[in-house]
């Protein structure tokens, strides 16, 4: 297992060195001077040329591009134009709450999409196959920004039920420790902080995971399909087992790898792909940070935030990975 992990950890670093080469070059070849966005278009030649030299700007791309290269291995992405710090701090400073947001996003996916996918895939051809199917259908169809509209103006411009900007009210939310709100409620049991920060996350949640939703529920259905044709379900009910046992422990259980696969993938699809949401609800995580880092021009952040996203995704695929072995015990790396 120790083994199989650090083979598959060790074939990911051409696959991250290919990526910061390519992003490397792509922020660099968009238009727009990142001295005179910062600076203004005001400024003087002398005060740009000294900015381009302050910043490594006025050095050949090559040298730029393994400079960058050498000091990333260590975790220093250098520093912010923007915010004058260390780019690894202003990623740490909004990580979390881009974190939270895709946690709580595929819990709200999980616990909707698996019990309804199982009941679809357990029911062929039944009301409630139709309506997961749908319901699947619909979710997977429904383009993110359009339903956070929606969940604003129903939300709160007709129901006034749930704040639609930021991550908690003013003045509710108690001293940082985790940079997770709900979690930093908890554990300083402020109940009022911890119910105001799940009110503020709901809608976006919503709204990010209603496609994953969709995704997973389909997707679940389809794996309890295929195992319910399987000899051993037959075996099971042969033996006398309640229809419910045979779904929920024998069927689900053997279905769960294609599904475990999908959540994976999901997960770092949503730490990467909160952008458009994040935007509209004024969520203060590195989506809306990467839309800050790109029109300033801000190399060091924009390179910083999507190598953070690439080694986010092959740590999570590294997990999915030992968790087969854990749920099928069939499967030996």
């Amino acid at each position: 297992m120790t083994n199989y992990l650090l083979h598959r950890l060790t074939g990911t670093l051409p696959v991250l060195l290919l990526i910061s080469l390519l992003v490397f070059l792509l922020i660099h070849a968009a238009p727009g001077d990142p001295t005179l966005l910062l600076l203004g278009e005001e400024t003087n030649a002398a005060e740009v040329a000294k900015a381009k030299e302050r910043w490594g700007l006025d050095q050949p791309l090559y040298v730029q591009y393994l400079k960058f290269l050498n000091s990333s291995v260590a975790g220093d992405f250098g520093k912010s134009f923007k915010y004058g710090e260390p780019v690894i701090s202003v990623i740490k400073s909004r990580l979390p709450a881009t974190i939270e947001l895709a946690v709580f996003s595929i819990i709200i996916a999980t616990c909707l999409a698996i019990p309804l996918g199982v009941w679809a895939g357990s029911r062929p051809n039944s009301w409630l196959d139709n309506f997961g199917t749908t319901f699947g259908l619909f979710g997977i169809s429904m383009p993110s920004f359009w339903l956070a509209i929606r969940l604003i103006l129903l939300m709160a411009g007709v129901l006034n039920l749930l704040p639609t900007s930021g991550r908690s009210t003013y003045g509710v939310a108690g001293p940082e420790q985790t940079g997770f709100y709900i979690l930093d409620s908890l554990l300083q049991q402020n109940w009022q902080a911890a119910w105001d920060a799940l009110r503020h996350i709901l809608l976006p949640a919503l709204a990010l995971g209603v496609n994953m939703l969709g995704i997973l529920m389909r997707v679940t259905r389809s794996a309890i399909l295929e195992v319910m044709n399987e000899e051993y379900v037959t075996t099971a009910r042969a033996k006398g087992l309640a229809e419910s046992r045979v779904v929920w422990r024998h069927v689900t259980s053997n279905a769960l790898i294609p599904v475990i696969t999908v959540v994976g993938l999901e997960l770092g699809t949503l730490l990467s792909g909160s952008i458009i949401v994040e935007t509209v609800f004024a969520w203060p995580g590195s989506g809306s940070l990467l839309i800050t880092a790109l029109n300033s021009r801000d190399y060091p952040l924009v390179t910083g935030l999507v190598m953070s996203y690439t080694v986010a995704f092959v740590i999570i695929n590294l997990i999915i990975d030992g968790l087969y072995a854990v749920i099928d015990p069939r499967i030996r790396f």
